[in-house]
């Protein structure tokens, strides 16, 4: 007899009101930003042996880190999201204009034909 688990999915709301699963880019920079509080607060606590200094630097790191790599994303997230769109107006203009006088395609195999 074996035993299944199921797991829903619910959305994780930062604050009360930032919902992390929607959100482009909010899922990575909080676990990147708390990954980065992790590291630099035990490190620095190894490093000194001061408690509160090192939660200071925790939460120091955390913001850097989690601002850091939001802004990092959402400036990739933006220029896909031009060439996407720049791709997506070159197929729709290839597509309306192959085959017509207006193809640039033509134009350039004519020029060549008439220059040989």
């Amino acid at each position: 007899m074996g035993f299944s688990f199921c797991f829903v999915l619910q959305s994780f709301k930062l604050l009360g009101f930032l919902d992390v699963k929607n959100i482009p880019c909010a899922r990575e920079s909080v676990l990147y930003g708390s990954l980065g509080a992790l590291v630099m607060g035990l490190g620095h606590f190894l490093a000194t042996s001061r408690v509160k200094r090192s939660c200071d630097v925790a939460v120091g790191s955390y913001i850097c880190t989690m601002l850091g790599y939001w802004f990092y994303c959402r400036y990739n997230l933006a220029q896909q999201r031009i060439r996407q769109r720049m791709l997506k107006e070159g197929m729709k203009n290839r597509i309306l204009f192959e085959g017509s006088y207006l193809d640039p395609e033509k134009k350039q195999t004519s020029s060549e034909r008439s220059d040989s």
